[in-house]
């Protein structure tokens, strides 16, 4: 596969837990008031997973060989397919980056159960290259990828659109406001002076790590105010977001409106419907995003996952 040359070095990280492991278990009822909590869909769908994490970090290996490093963060686990793939030479770039490694000097905070403070310090991962990609472990690449869908002139390229506030639109204004991704995003815009908010979607973010080094180095309480929630909080940002807007406000990012994405956000559709999306309009796109797939039937699990074993092979 012919790939683009890059000229400075990206990494690739990605945020993984296993829910479904016994000591995750207890460790996270310690924290949560209501037991019944725990066992609701709504609840275990943010930590449950069925190995999505190996075909992410498949398909960056087939679809973005230029990728140098690939680091998974996790609080003391390490996926089974790494654990049986030792010796297994692909993998030979792949490290576990354990929560209390970027939390170091703020180990009070942990644990945590919520993704915003773990990307609060996703850039203090020991040799972090300047570039990277971050992805979620249920992003995936199906197509093959080059260094400029990510940095073009080694500035990120950020996939979305302008969005206006809901404090701006009537409707919404009067709402109860909840920790919600789209309001993370739109605290992260306020926080860096912006009038409308740049809305990504499920896809790779691009980011660099000197934008979170100099800003946080500036405004040390956004950084410590957003790692002290264990669990999701509508006070908190996301910091892909602050980074976007930064690099959007100083005009060092390349903004496209074209996601090349594939997303689906839940399995209710009929079979067939699922089978039209992965078989025809795959072909034309780059990312596949596949959220709460534990929540997936089993037929349209065991189809999508031989999908995408075949893609990566």
């Amino acid at each position: 596969m012919k790939q683009e040359t890059n000229s400075h070095s990206i990494d690739a990280v990605i945020l993984w837990v296993n829910g479904n492991e016994y000591r995750h278990k207890e460790k996270i009822s310690k924290y949560v008031e209501d037991k019944n909590e725990i066992s609701s869909i709504k609840f275990r769908t943010r930590f449950d997973q069925v190995n999505e994490i190996k075909f992410t970090i498949d398909s960056i290996l087939k679809f973005a060989q230029y990728i140098e490093n690939i680091y998974i963060i996790t609080d003391e686990q390490t996926p089974n397919f790494l654990e049986k793939s030792k010796t297994k030479d692909c993998y030979r770039n792949v490290s576990i980056v354990d929560h209390k490694v970027i939390f170091e000097g703020y180990e009070k905070f942990l644990p945590v159960f919520n993704c915003r403070p773990i990307e609060t310090c996703i850039h203090r991962i020991p040799g972090l290259a300047e570039h990277f990609i971050y992805f979620n472990d249920d992003f995936f690449l199906i197509n093959p990828t080059k260094p400029s869908d990510f940095f073009i002139n080694t500035f990120p390229v950020l996939r979305g659109k302008w969005l206006s506030f809901d404090r701006d639109i009537f409707y919404k204004k009067f709402k109860k406001t909840k920790a919600s991704h789209k309001r993370a995003q739109q605290k992260a815009a306020e926080m860096i002076g912006m009038n409308q908010y740049y809305n990504f979607k499920h896809t790779p973010h691009p980011l660099r790590k000197s934008t979170f080094e100099t800003y946080f180095k500036n405004n040390s309480e956004d950084f410590t105010d957003n790692i002290k929630y264990k669990f999701r909080n509508e006070n908190q940002y996301t910091p892909q977001g602050l980074a976007n807007h930064i690099e959007i406000k100083n005009k060092t990012c390349v903004l496209k409106k074209e996601l090349e994405l594939i997303y689906f956000r839940s399995y209710r559709k009929p079979f067939l419907w699922y089978k039209f999306q992965m078989n025809l309009r795959t072909k034309r796109k780059k990312f596949l995003g596949l959220q709460s797939l534990d929540q997936c039937t089993s037929k349209k699990l065991i189809f999508i996952t031989k999908w995408l074993e075949n893609r990566l092979k």
